[in-house]
């Protein structure tokens, strides 16, 4: 989250008031969408001067930016942790578990169901909006940066074409996942059991 921010909070009172206006802006996602999300609105319900909001960010799309590194970052860690609990024998344990963490925090998570991993949506099930596939990393396309990360957490060595299959993994998944929830407000579950299929047979040429 620090590499979107204008300066690095340094204080705890900081910090704190950082994390606010993320909460907020999560919140007014769900309330009034993207496009009618504004600074001031932020500001005021995280209970900041203006000012003090443009101290740490330079815009509203900077501050969506910040969210979405930290949605990113809160998934990972729980998925991580499910695997630490789990001690799962097999790579597939790892497409349940990042499927099922990614559905809940559809559900559950405030923000989420606009802003996931830096795409922002009209609704939770798409379309996207123009120009925000690449919030992350204007080099990278979001989705390869989520395949990059989930990378990390895969205990497998290095093939060729990993990364590309990955990618192509996280991609398939992302799609039937919209679809999902296209559906379903909660996600259809059939097409969530679906999605976990695809992947992990499609990964299954890729993985031992």
């Amino acid at each position: 989250m620090t590499s979107t921010l204008r300066r690095r909070p340094a204080q705890r009172r900081s910090l704190e008031r950082v994390e606010r206006m993320l909460d907020e802006c999560a919140l007014l996602l769900d309330e009034v969408g993207y496009d009618a999300l504004t600074t001031k609105a932020v500001a005021r319900r995280a209970g900041v001067p203006i000012g003090t909001f443009y101290q740490f960010f330079r815009d509203k799309q900077a501050l969506v930016r910040a969210l979405a590194l930290r949605n990113l970052d809160a998934f990972l860690t729980r998925v991580s942790e499910l695997l630490t609990e789990a001690r799962p024998g097999h790579w597939t344990a790892l497409v349940d578990l990042a499927i099922d963490e990614f559905v809940a925090m559809k559900r559950t998570t405030p923000g989420f169901g606009v802003v996931d991993f830096g795409e922002v949506l009209s609704a939770p099930g798409g379309p996207a909006m123009k120009g925000t596939n690449r919030m992350l990393d204007s080099a990278l396309e979001n989705n390869a940066i989520v395949a990059d990360r989930l990378h990390t957490l895969l205990d497998a060595p290095a093939a060729p074409g990993l990364d590309r299959a990955l990618l192509v993994a996280v991609e398939a998944g992302d799609a039937v996942l919209k679809l999902a929830f296209r559906v379903h407000p909660d996600g259809d579950e059939q097409l969530i059991a679906e999605c976990k299929r695809l992947v992990r047979r499609y990964l299954a040429d890729h993985l031992p």
